[in-house]
């Protein structure tokens, strides 16, 4: 019993001690979020408001969108990719 008792105080110790030293290894970098910019995130248009959405009854992978700025997108995939199909913006062709 005393053979017992003392492996097992062994085995412990050694838990113990690998325990205090992932402690002082796994120390948590601090961010620094004031070397961050604000920026402007969107399409690059002025407008990027959704007007309608309409989702083909026999093929849910298939949506028209019509955008506020007056164009209208298709996407065969659910939205992975998007093609425009009418728009009143005449850069995109």
């Amino acid at each position: 019993m005393k053979k017992l008792n003392l492996i097992t105080l062994v085995i412990f110790l050694i838990a113990s001690t690998f325990t205090v030293f992932a402690q002082e290894k796994s120390k948590v970098a601090s961010t620094n979020y004031n070397a961050l910019e604000l920026r402007n995130v969107s399409t690059g248009f002025a407008s990027g408001r959704i007007a309608d959405i309409a989702i083909h009854p026999e093929n849910e992978n298939v949506w028209y969108v019509a955008v506020g700025s007056g164009g209208v997108w298709k996407t065969e995939n659910a939205s992975i990719t998007w093609k425009p199909i009418l728009t009143t913006n005449l850069l995109i062709q």
